[in-house]
């Protein structure tokens, strides 16, 4: 039986173990979406670079003011710089500040006819629904171009596709293109087959 003194040490200490439990579930926390972002570069890099005539490279950490990736082709004469967004929720978004480093570095590259930037966007088949609890959900993948027309702002992507400019906590519509990336191979509709047998 606890006497009433041990039971005071014990609440005295309560508040330090959340803390400390708190702390720890925060680093596994931001440890899993920094891995998740990682493997979604790499499947990016990896798809590019099976193409003949592409080259893609991981370039460093957002810390360094590079973009995740750069993508090109001396062939198709195209460069892309690459934003890479992967989570559970129904939106993500991207920085003011990512898409500007991303613009300079196309504007970099001048000779290059075809200069893109491109926010690539994982929505995973796991949706957050809470803290640890998830439900599943179709998988999806989104390519949006940027337009320069629009003036750099954070913005997020829906799980629908559905892009907004987010100004003072705000959302406004923004329309972006959808990229066709040259990984993505355009489906032919199948004829049905209508000989008799």
């Amino acid at each position: 039986m606890v006497t009433s003194v041990e039971q005071t040490a014990l609440n005295g200490m309560e508040p330090k173990l959340r803390k400390k439990k708190s702390r720890k579930t925060n680093q596994r926390i931001a440890r899993t979406r920094r891995q998740r972002g990682y493997n979604w570069e790499d499947t990016l890099v990896k798809r590019f670079n099976v193409l003949e005539g592409w080259k893609a490279f991981r370039l460093g950490s957002p810390s360094v003011g590079l973009p995740d990736i750069l993508a090109v082709s001396t062939k198709e004469n195209t460069i892309y710089t690459i934003e890479a967004k992967s989570g559970t929720n129904t939106t993500l978004r991207v920085p003011f500040d990512q898409i500007l480093r991303c613009l300079k570095w196309i504007h970099t590259f001048e000779l290059y006819k075809t200069r893109k930037m491109i926010i690539a966007f994982k929505f995973s088949s796991k949706k957050r629904i809470g803290t640890g609890k998830y439900e599943h959900r179709e998988l999806r993948e989104f390519f949006k171009i940027w337009d320069e027309q629009y003036p750099v702002t954070d913005f997020i992507c829906t799980y629908e596709g559905d892009t907004y400019a987010m100004v003072e906590g705000k959302r406004s519509p923004l329309k972006l293109e959808d990229g066709i990336m040259p990984f993505i191979k355009k489906q032919v509709p199948t004829k049905p087959n209508t000989s008799l047998i």
